[in-house]
């Protein structure tokens, strides 16, 4: 067997290096202790700034080993070449594009949507903003039992809810599931439109207007047929492959999506 040498008894453990990573403006970086995730704007006076989804700066001291990408413990180090001019990309929802993404573990809050078409609206639209906020968005097959399903949640500091639902004007059947939901760890969001598709603009999916369908009528199906677009399970993939970003959607599912996100990822207040 062979034996250790003298260079390695006297060597000692050694220690891990941590990788350098240049500060490039774009890549996105943790806090380990704050938890904060943002950006890299620069590197100034020794600290580095981050920006958050929402464009907030802030400024953390260059550590010697004080950040975490991708859940790897790193070095942030000034870029040897003269850093030109960040070009920012923007995301579906308009938001900035965070670079090298790792999805966070989820949050205890949650978003609910009625059914599986606005889920798969909401992650086309902003589905990057979500991965970096660690959210889920959870279909519930109608809001029937809304404050039931609330109860059964068990909210709290930390873990909220944020509810989207379709139809929500004034003496509509929503409004008035929504009305016994009494909660401060709640909050209820909608668009007036009887579907989902309708929050989508016309111009998005080729035609002037959503046709209006009569009474009793189940609404995609007469959708599908005024318009001649078969099945609804295809009127529907014609409608979500129309979205390419927020500005194919109307401004009040706009509005009322980035309200939620921004109430379940606010965060819970100290005791």
């Amino acid at each position: 067997m062979r034996s250790h040498s003298y260079d390695d008894v006297l060597a000692g453990p050694r220690k891990r290096k941590i990788p350098e990573v240049p500060a490039e403006p774009g890549l996105v970086v943790e806090d380990p202790a704050s938890g904060y995730c943002g950006a890299v704007v620069k590197i100034e006076y020794g600290n580095v700034v981050l920006e958050d989804r929402h464009g907030r700066h802030r400024v953390f001291p260059l550590a010697e080993a004080g950040f975490l990408l991708e859940g790897k413990l790193v070095t942030l180090v000034r870029v040897k070449s003269a850093p030109q001019q960040p070009v920012k990309k923007v995301s579906a929802s308009g938001s900035v594009h965070v670079r090298g993404l790792q999805a966070q573990v989820a949050k205890d809050s949650r978003i609910w949507v009625e059914g599986k078409h606005d889920a798969e609206l909401v992650e086309r639209v902003w589905g990057h903003d979500l991965r970096v906020e660690g959210v889920v968005v959870e279909p519930l097959d109608g809001v029937d039992e809304l404050a039931e399903r609330v109860t059964e949640f068990g909210t709290g500091p930390g873990r909220r809810l944020g509810v989207l639902v379709d139809h929500l004007v004034k003496g509509s059947k929503e409004s008035r599931i929504v009305g016994a939901v009494r909660d401060e760890n709640v909050l209820v969001t909608g668009h007036p439109y009887i579907d989902i598709w309708e929050a989508v603009k016309p111009a998005a999916v080729g035609i002037r207007a959503w046709p209006v369908i009569p009474r009793g009528t189940e609404w995609k199906e007469g959708i599908c047929e005024a318009l001649g677009w078969g099945e609804p399970y295809e009127g529907w993939q014609r409608v979500l492959s129309s979205v390419s970003s927020y500005r194919d959607l109307e401004t009040p599912l706009i509005g009322a999506v980035e309200r939620l996100i921004d109430f379940v990822t606010e965060p819970a207040e100290e005791s």
